[in-house]
């Protein structure tokens, strides 16, 4: 009888744990479905702080200049002076400056263009945690999460990428998803790829084991 009340025991200690293990190994957030690679959520490009702009202003080259977006957003250059630059399209930008220039010359016509590509924080992804090289990225349209990981140099060994989590604004909510990155690029298994948006935050935690 004994035996038996301790094999009844051992039985439901098994199928406690098998439970528990079960719960452990559900994902805390829902799926996103399979990538398509063809969304399209890019607007026209803003300033963003740390953007390398090239001013050319015509005729007038002695006046024409390259600077960068300090990390406030304004720029300083010939015969400018603290001029807001960020948020605003290389275009708008360009209109800006004809008018804080026309006080010094005639009919200035000025073409911006931006290098460096930082942007505004809602056009960038930012990966934090157990990336090869964790940072913010620029979107670009089509960008899927295998294109993602290749730019920040993959997983780390101790990385748990089957519980990266992806938090995302929807329609003003934010929301919370599930990824499986070792899937996708330890296994190689494409269903585990999923289209990125810009906002988005990656966050790769540290695995336990």
């Amino acid at each position: 009888m004994r035996k038996t009340g301790v094999i009844r025991r051992l039985g439901a200690l098994g199928l406690m744990l098998a439970m528990l293990g079960l719960e452990a190994c559900a994902p805390k957030y829902p799926y996103l479905p399979e990538a398509t690679g063809h969304m399209r959520y890019s607007t026209k490009y803003r300033i963003g702080p740390g953007d390398n702009l090239d001013i050319f202003v015509w005729r007038y080259p002695e006046v024409s200049t390259k600077v960068t977006v300090r990390p406030d957003g304004f720029i300083t250059a010939k015969l400018l002076e603290d001029v807001p630059a960020t948020g605003k399209t290389p275009t708008e930008l360009a209109r800006d400056l004809e008018k804080e220039l026309s006080t010094y010359l005639r009919d200035p016509l000025v073409t911006v263009m931006v290098s460096g590509f930082n942007g505004v924080y809602p056009q960038q992804i930012r990966v934090l945690g157990e990336a090869g090289s964790p940072r913010s990225l620029h979107y670009q349209d089509g960008m899927t999460l295998l294109d993602l990981m290749i730019q920040v140099g993959g997983i780390t060994d101790f990385a748990d990428g089957n519980k990266a989590v992806l938090a995302r604004v929807v329609d003003g909510e934010q929301r919370q998803y599930t990824l499986r990155i070792d899937d996708l690029i330890r296994d190689g298994d494409l269903t585990a790829n999923v289209d990125m948006r810009p906002g988005d935050i990656l966050i790769i935690p540290e695995s336990w084991f």
